[in-house]
């Protein structure tokens, strides 16, 4: 299908540059399969017009180009409400997607495990009941009922949102039951004493190439806008012979809509347990400062603890010209906690690696622990999480050596 991407550019709107909005407008177009783009144009608007968004002379001028580009479906990067979608697809005789519809597409398209299908499907579901008037504005047509379902003279549309609400709790009882599964596999991953890094970072910053590069694995990588949606874990051996699990997760996004952070929120809980996460940025994109205040925004809407070190990792350094990259690599050897390195080719990663074991190194404690005889279960606990370094028993109980996370010990005392 071909497609053309708009971003309206409104005064007073203007924290990134609309240009560059608009090329990230279309890589997110580009990053849905079987979708080419026609055209894209940013649309100066002094003010969005409550039933069409756009104005006459605007809407007629873009009808006569989308009639000759023969586009099937207009992006419009932003948001767009439910009555201007209903005119807008009237007037131009096309399908139209705001911001969040595209994404949702793309999301859908992308998801493999069953939580991201069911989380998709969620968000998905939370879009459509909220755009129905443009699904039925035949509001006077009317369904006969029995009496128990809503009764005589319930319109479409309230039967649409009944059945909308109905797949809604279907789906959260799929995922109460995907959740506790995946909550099993987490507590069996505590077990092993190994510190997670996570990386977390905005959408294409490179995180995939560089799980790819540290972990040997194979995880789908490429110069497109949320080739990662799932999470993925891997092992890795530090160059100090200590282990970390590594988890790679979906990139984030500025305006990403409200009911993905939601629907994601247990996906990017594995940033949340992390002892320590790399914030990947692409440092040669020219909005690399605005990105990263995207990122640091959504981590702390997730709630991720102050306590956990975060390092900045500016990637993409051999997309950078050698006075520039010299620039940089003087500056993290003077910046603790930033790193300058580049995915593709290796350079800086050495140093990363030695920065991260002594990051996850310093965050194990060793202390002694005495038990009662009587608290079998929190000994086992101990052997269980391979903390205890070593044991002995006297007349008060279980003296037990143990070298453990702050995570760990936080769990311990749970118990």
């Amino acid at each position: 299908m071909r497609a053309y991407v708009l971003h309206p550019d409104m005064k007073g709107d203007r924290r990134r540059a609309p240009e560059l909005a608009l090329a990230e407008a279309v890589s997110l177009a580009a990053a849905l399969p079987d979708l080419v783009v026609a055209g894209a144009e940013v649309v100066r608007l002094p003010r969005a017009q409550a039933g069409m968004l756009f104005g006459k002379g605007k809407i007629e001028e873009l009808k006569a180009r989308l009639a000759e580009l023969e586009v099937g479906l207009v992006l419009v990067d932003g948001a767009v409400s439910p009555v201007q979608q209903r005119n807008l697809e009237r007037a131009w005789g096309v399908k139209l997607l705001d911001r969040t519809g595209l994404i949702l597409e793309i999301f859908a398209n992308r998801a493999r495990t069953r939580e991201g299908v069911l989380q998709v499907e969620l968000a998905a579901l939370s879009y459509q009941r909220s755009r129905l008037v443009r699904a039925w504005t035949h509001l006077e047509r009317q369904r006969g009922g029995f009496g128990f379902v809503g009764g005589p003279g319930e319109t479409q549309m309230e039967a649409d949102r009944r059945a909308i609400d109905d797949e809604v709790v279907k789906i959260r009882r799929q995922l109460e039951k995907v959740v506790r599964t995946r909550e099993l596999h987490r507590a069996a991953r505590r077990k092993v004493p190994f510190p997670v890094v996570a990386l977390a970072g905005y959408t294409n910053a490179g995180k995939s190439t560089l799980f790819n590069r540290l972990t040997g694995a194979e995880v789908l990588a490429r110069d497109m806008l949320f080739a990662t949606l799932d999470p993925t874990m891997r092992g890795v051996t530090l160059p100090d012979g200590q282990k970390i699990i590594l988890s790679d997760t979906v990139g984030f996004i500025s305006d990403l809509p409200t009911q993905l952070v939601a629907a994601f929120r247990a996906t990017l809980e594995e940033v949340l347990e992390a002892d320590l996460i790399l914030h990947v940025r692409d440092i040669a994109h020219p909005e690399t400062e605005e990105q990263a205040e995207d990122v640091g925004e959504i981590l702390e809407s997730l709630g991720v603890d102050e306590d956990v070190p975060v390092f900045e990792v500016w990637n993409k350094i051999d997309l950078l010209s050698e006075e520039t990259r010299a620039a940089l690599m003087r500056q993290d050897a003077r910046s603790p906690g930033i790193h300058a390195v580049s995915a593709v080719t290796g350079e800086g990663l050495e140093g990363l690696l030695a920065e991260i074991a002594g990051a996850v190194g310093e965050a194990r404690a060793e202390e002694e622990v005495t038990l009662p005889f009587s608290a079998g279960r929190a000994r086992a606990w101990l052997h269980a999480a391979g903390v205890v370094l070593s044991e002995a028993d006297d007349e008060a109980g279980h003296r037990l050596r143990v070298r453990w996370t702050v995570r760990q010990k936080a769990e311990f005392a749970r118990l």
